[in-house]
């Protein structure tokens, strides 16, 4: 996947939707000739991410804007914070306002939000990872800030594992059928989905990269680490997932499982509040 180029596509579909055919009352109010100084301010405690992407915007804008961060990305900043300073024409530090703090106060949200996890299992090794619950069109940026707040990101696309959910196996009916399917795909990583100690000694059997752990209760998850623990074969990884929250997630770290999968770090972040002020 080429970043930089799904990046400024991106980044120009974003502006095409806010702009329109022209900024009229900019363009009607500012003289053309007007430079500015502007300063981005973080409103909030939050970890800051998106500088590179706000960069990317006020260029494809005005290749003349000069963009200078004053902090680095994936840094913790306090309220009242300078994150960066910019310098160039007013018209079009004004037009692109919105779209450039649009993205950094919510990616800096996700950074923000995982880092709280993070932080809350900083104690055990195990990894705070992503889901695709994702907003389309947006998850390179998304993902990329997760990875910013200290995560890890689960598969970006289908085409990376197979990843065997309930209503996969709804469809396929039972493990034996589903054992003959997997000998057919060797070259893949395989992770299968579980709700209960029952489908995970199935899935033991079968011998997965990965088991998911969805949903079962703190005393199942700790029982499936054991049993995990003791098997003389490869052992899977374990991962968690499902209802986890700030308030449980150090409580399932403490389990000992690999990893535990959150789709709240995309799927319901508030976004950070970051301003622009002209000097």
């Amino acid at each position: 996947m080429n970043y930089t180029k799904n990046l400024k596509n991106i980044i120009k579909s974003a502006l095409k939707e806010d702009i329109g055919r022209m900024d009229i009352t900019t363009e009607k109010i500012i003289p053309a000739n007007k430079s500015v100084k502007a300063t981005i301010l973080a409103k909030e405690n939050c970890v800051v991410c998106g500088l590179n992407v706000v960069s990317l915007v006020f260029m494809a804008q005005d290749k003349n804007i000069k963009f200078k961060p004053m902090v680095e990305e994936g840094a913790f900043v306090k309220k009242g914070k300078i994150i960066a300073h910019i310098y160039g024409k007013t018209r079009s530090i004004l037009t692109a306002e919105r779209v450039a703090l649009n993205f950094l106060s919510f990616l800096s949200g996700i950074s923000t939000e995982t880092r709280k996890f993070v932080d809350a299992v900083r104690p055990y090794k195990v990894k705070i990872m992503d889901t695709r619950k994702t907003i389309p069109g947006l998850r390179l940026l998304e993902k990329y800030a997760v990875r910013m707040g200290g995560a890890f990101n689960h598969r970006m696309r289908l085409d990376e594992m197979l990843l065997i959910k309930d209503n996969h196996l709804k469809v396929i009916k039972n493990y034996k059928a589903l054992k003959g399917l997997l000998r057919k795909a060797k070259k893949y990583k395989v992770e299968l989905e579980v709700k209960n100690l029952k489908e995970f000694k199935e899935a033991l059997k079968l011998q997965p990269d990965i088991i998911m752990l969805d949903n079962m209760s703190i005393k199942n998850i700790r029982k499936a680490v054991q049993i995990r623990n003791k098997l003389a074969h490869k052992a899977p990884k374990i991962e968690a997932s499902g209802g986890i929250m700030l308030k449980n997630v150090k409580r399932i770290a403490s389990c000992k499982v690999d990893m535990i999968s959150i789709g709240a770090l995309t799927h319901s972040v508030n976004s950070v509040d970051i301003s622009l002020e002209i000097h």
